[in-house]
């Protein structure tokens, strides 16, 4: 069977066939110099915010582990001798192995979390995917966000939950770098494309030289002027007003919190910003990656996996110090586009596969090892198959904490019965 690697396929933009209107491109483009997008890339790294009217009563982090993270290096089910047999190369030693059951331990680097896990506000569970493979990155990626697979209309599950209440804030989500949204917040609602949290103001002047400018504005494009540019002008002006409490705040991480050097540090740091500014952000995204990893995946010594673990757990560690107290309001979920196959290759690496693991950390969470592990299978082709829909997880979060209804967010979808990793509000 043969694998696609982002080495050899060349990634399409997200949403190019979302048909975004010119509408949407121009909303904002004068004033913040950004075209209607929702990411902020910190190198590969990348934060999205959407925001609520007024404060967010719960917020949502979704954490997107981009090249397909190996969820059996990440969460072993070490009493599977199919594991070790598979990987006699990279295999995690089960004396190395963290917080361990009779099934399952997690990976040295996920140590920095542990006392999240010790409270009972880190749960994994595991073998959970798309119904039917998909091993294309691109692809998988857009069918996991799109999450409607019945629908045509391209609208990714996260645009339709910060959509649900139909409020029509002008800020309801926020790029900070540029470029193109993923497939989950492609939709109507509207969104932002900025350089970074203190590039939301108004090009050509900062401090009072704002004021004289933003007045010149008001009077050029006020409510007079009904066009899509001049709506997309006092839209952008709103944006930049909303946003003002987050520029105001600190630079610096509240409660002593460290985080890594590296672009998923400076995302949720972003992230932290955002939340302690309290502007209504109920959704933020962050993509982190690139978790491909065909050669060289490495030990608990060295290795691809282990970076970006150690960079991982480290990051969000220091998130939720950061974010202090207001982590009682805040849910982490992370997501992969599929995982890995349970024998090693060649390159002492791992070729695309299919069943992987999520992690929920944070406000609602019960803590410990969910999900139901199939039996290994020691063949080159061997996938760990899916025994949960990745929808299943995501529903029990939005449906606990965010007040949101299986039908609005997955269409379609029958939801299974509720894992337990989730307490309600």
């Amino acid at each position: 069977m043969t694998t696609e690697t982002a080495k050899t396929q060349t990634p399409e933009p997200c949403c190019t066939d979302y048909r975004t209107s010119r509408r949407s491109f121009l909303r904002g483009s004068a004033v913040l110099g950004g075209a209607a997008t929702v990411t902020a890339a910190y190198g590969t790294a990348m934060t999205q915010t959407a925001y609520a009217a007024g404060s967010a009563q719960q917020v949502l982090v979704v954490l997107s582990m981009r090249g397909a993270a190996d969820g059996l290096s990440l969460v072993v089910p070490h009493s599977d001798p199919v594991y070790y047999q598979a990987r006699p190369g990279i295999a995690v030693q089960s004396d190395r192995l963290l917080v361990k059951n009779g099934t399952f331990g997690l990976h040295p680097s996920l140590a920095p979390l542990l006392p999240m896990w010790n409270a009972g506000k880190m749960a994994s569970i595991h073998a959970t995917g798309l119904p039917v493979a998909n091993r294309s990155h691109f692809s998988a990626m857009e069918e996991v966000e799109d999450a409607d697979p019945t629908s045509d209309a391209r609208v990714g599950w996260l645009n339709r939950l910060v959509g649900r209440d139909g409020t029509g804030s002008p800020i309801e989500a926020v790029q900070m770098g540029g470029g193109v949204p993923s497939a989950a917040v492609c939709g109507p609602q509207p969104v932002l494309v900025t350089g970074g949290v203190d590039s939301v103001q108004l090009a050509g002047g900062t401090g009072t030289s704002e004021v004289p400018r933003r007045n010149a504005i008001s009077q050029a494009w006020g409510s007079g002027a009904n066009d899509d540019l001049a709506q997309g002008m006092r839209s952008a002006m709103d944006v930049v007003a909303d946003f003002a409490p987050v520029r105001a705040t600190s630079e610096t991480p509240s409660n002593g919190a460290v985080y890594p050097r590296g672009d998923l540090g400076s995302a949720l740091q972003a992230t932290a910003r955002t939340i302690r500014a309290d502007v209504g952000a109920e959704i933020i995204t962050v993509d982190h990656g690139s978790w491909d990893h065909h050669t060289w995946i490495g030990t608990t010594e060295d290795g691809h996996l282990k970076r970006l673990a150690d960079e991982f757990a480290l990051a969000v560690a220091a998130f939720f110090k950061d974010i202090g107290t207001l982590a009682s309001k805040v849910t982490l979920v992370t997501i992969s586009e599929f995982g890995r196959r349970v024998v090693e290759n060649a390159n002492q690496g791992l070729d695309h596969g299919h069943g992987n693991v999520m992690f929920a950390l944070g406000a609602g969470v019960k803590g410990g090892y969910y999900g139901t592990m199939p039996t290994l299978t020691k063949t080159t082709d061997a996938d760990v198959l899916v025994t949960t829909d990745y929808r299943d997880v995501l529903n029990e979060v939005i449906t606990t904490r965010m007040g949101a209804s299986t039908a609005q967010i997955f269409p379609g979808f029958t939801a299974a019965r509720a894992k337990g990793f989730m307490t309600s509000l």
